[in-house]
Order: C-alpha cells, then sequence, then structure tokens
C-alpha cells in the first residue's frame, strides 16, 4: 500500500510539473504576444498624442509659415509644433520671434476653463532655454503671444503656457492693451464667420535692450499682424511694450521692415501694403459691419520674397513633438519616446506579469 501511495504521489508530482511547465510557457507565449501587441499600441498612442504634419501647417495661411530673411535671426532658432500654435523660438533672445495660429469659429467654440500651468519648454537646449526663475520679480509679466482663450482642448492649452511662447510684456501692455486685441480677434472669427491667420511676437528696436534673468530680452514693443482671406481685411497691431496703453495700427509691410521676417510670404507686396482699420476691441466688431479700408503704405519696405524651395524647406522644419526630427539649428531631439524606450517599458511589464506568475506557482 505503501509503495502504491507513493508511485501515485510521483505521478501526480510529475503531472503538476507538467502542467506548471506548461503554464509558464504559455505565459511566456502570452507575454511575447503582449511584447509585441503592446509596443505597437505604444507607436500608435504616441502618433496619436502628437500633432500630425499636416495639423502643424494647418496654423498657417495656405500651410506656409513666416520666413526668418536675416542669418542673425536663424542662430539658435527652435521651429517648434504646438497642438493650436506654432513658434519660431529663439535661442538668442529667448523669446519666440513669431508665433502663429489659425482662428476659425469652429475652433473658438470649444470653451474650457483656464488651467495655469506655466512651464519651460524642454524641446529647448537648457543653454538656449527661458527659466521660470527668469521672470520670478522681473516686474513683467509672462506674456502669452499665442493666448490660452484661444485654445480649444487641454492639450493646447497646456501648450500655450510653455516659456517658448512667452516673452516679458509689461504689466498693463499684457493685461489691457494686449488682452483687448487677443478678444478682438476672437471677435472677429466669432462674429463675422470667418477664418482669421495671426502671427504674433516681440520687437527689439532698441540699440541697448533691457534683459531679465539670465538674458531673457525685453522686447521694445509687441505685435499682432492679422489676415482674413474671406474679405482680403489685413493689417498689423504694434504696441509699445510699457505701461503707456497705446498701440497703432500699421501695415504688415511696416513690421516686416522692423523685423526682418516676412510674416506673410504667400501674400503679394501689393497686399501686404493694405492697411485696414482692425478693432481694437470687441465692442468695436460688428456682425454685418466689414472691417473698412483704412490707407496704402507707399513708404515702408516689404520683405523680399521666398523662393518655393525655401518655404518647402522651412515647411519640413515643422514637425510633430513626438517626430524624430531634429529641432531647429541647434538639432534638438525629439521628445517623443523613441523605439529604445518602447521597448524597455513593455519588457517591464512582461517581466513584472512574469515575476506575478512565478510568485502564484511557488
Amino acid at each position: 500500500m505503501a509503495r502504491k501511495k507513493s508511485s501515485s504521489g510521483n505521478i501526480l508530482a510529475q503531472l503538476l510539473n507538467q502542467n506548471g511547465v506548461k503554464m509558464i510557457l504559455g505565459f511566456v507565449a502570452a507575454g511575447s504576444f503582449a511584447f509585441a501587441f503592446g509596443q505597437e499600441k505604444i507607436q500608435q498612442f504616441v502618433a496619436k498624442a502628437a500633432p500630425s504634419n499636416s495639423a502643424c501647417l494647418d496654423q498657417f495661411y495656405r500651410d506656409v509659415p513666416p520666413y526668418l530673411m536675416k542669418d542673425s535671426l536663424n542662430k539658435n532658432s527652435y521651429p517648434l509644433c504646438f497642438n493650436g500654435f506654432n513658434v519660431m523660438y529663439s535661442g538668442v533672445s529667448k523669446t519666440p520671434l513669431w508665433v502663429a495660429e489659425a482662428l476659425t469659429p469652429e475652433r473658438l467654440s470649444q470653451k474650457i476653463p483656464r488651467e495655469d500651468s506655466f512651464h519651460e519648454e524642454p524641446r529647448v537646449n537648457e543653454a538656449h532655454r527661458a527659466l521660470l526663475s527668469d521672470y520670478r520679480a522681473s516686474g513683467y509679466d509672462r506674456g502669452h503671444m499665442a493666448p490660452n482663450a484661444d485654445m480649444p482642448t487641454k492639450d493646447a492649452q497646456f501648450d500655450s503656457f510653455s516659456l517658448a511662447n512667452m516673452v516679458p510684456q509689461a504689466p498693463k501692455n499684457n493685461q489691457q492693451v494686449w488682452r483687448e486685441l487677443e478678444e478682438a480677434t476672437r471677435a472677429i472669427a466669432t462674429k463675422q464667420k470667418q477664418d482669421v491667420y495671426i502671427v504674433s511676437g516681440p520687437v527689439f528696436a532698441a540699440q541697448k535692450l533691457k534683459t531679465i534673468g539670465k538674458g531673457v530680452i525685453v522686447p521694445t514693443a509687441t505685435y499682432k499682424a492679422v489676415y482674413l482671406p474671406k474679405t482680403g481685411a489685413i493689417g498689423a497691431y504694434y504696441a509699445p511694450n510699457d505701461n503707456s496703453l497705446q498701440v497703432k495700427i500699421v501695415s504688415v509691410c511696416y513690421l516686416e521692415e522692423q523685423l526682418g521676417i516676412n510674416l506673410f510670404p504667400q501674400l503679394n507686396e501689393e497686399q501686404k501694403r493694405n492697411t485696414y482699420n482692425l478693432p481694437l476691441k470687441a465692442t468695436a466688431v460688428k456682425a454685418a459691419k466689414p472691417i473698412e479700408y483704412s490707407y496704402w503704405d507707399a513708404e515702408s519696405q516689404c520683405a523680399e520674397d521666398v523662393s518655393n524651395d525655401d518655404l518647402q524647406a522651412m515647411q519640413k522644419q515643422f514637425k510633430p513633438a513626438g517626430s524624430s526630427s531634429s529641432a531647429g539649428s541647434a538639432g534638438q531631439a525629439s521628445t517623443g519616446l523613441d523605439s529604445a524606450a518602447q521597448d524597455a517599458i513593455v519588457k517591464q511589464l512582461v517581466e513584472s506579469l512574469l515575476q506575478y506568475i512565478l510568485q502564484l506557482l511557488k
């Protein structure tokens, strides 16, 4: 009887061992499948989370970005695609040189509550990056160029608080003049039901410029160039970066001469010399009253035309944050997950799963 029990026990042990091996092999096979499946899913997630190249170009009129005409402006520059706007960031001034966005009635119909999330831009090299500490106790606001209120999603709102979208603005310039101009441009889109293409940024027009923190240059003025394809209305706001509450409307050619930037390369010189009476406040925008023509600027020096090859090369620089392209002349790598990082994440998941299974089998 004892021998029979021993024999039965051995057989049972063998069966358990065989089944255990089969279970482990099954889990390993399942883990291998999870690895392949999980890797694909992570890649899909990263691709979905980042804005597409076409979405980047949608922020420009006819998909064409502004073009820097001066070689000095290209030094340490970073073309950055965000959700809802694009930036040409300068590692020299540690501010954007321009910020472009396309406002539509549909976009502005999405209302989300404001959530402040000021942050430093990780795609910019540390040596060229504006820091939160640069603005602290500086006497200047962190002034959005693409405003938070223009953003239709949480991702776009978060992106708008990147310091790559900020310039040091005098408090009254930011909180009153600039706020009212932002409200006016939104009113054009919503009340008159038309698309509004905007390029905003700083002007550095003094021989000696003030800095804050570790080298963030304070602009002498801020600008906002506006084009309405539906009616052909065009012009630009120009506001001294002080507390004077002054603002004037100028031609796009006037701005281009000041900046050394072709703000709307897809428009001809005749169009950019036209100047319309852009509204200074949202209350000045009437649904049934088109924006009136003001004058033709015959004096300013418009930016020269840019070749199609150069424009196409510039278009290719605006890649979504998750792509493998470099950022600007500084050659920054993308902040998206690369294949090695994806593999490491999935391997960790599989290893954790196997460790858990082995604990159960003990």
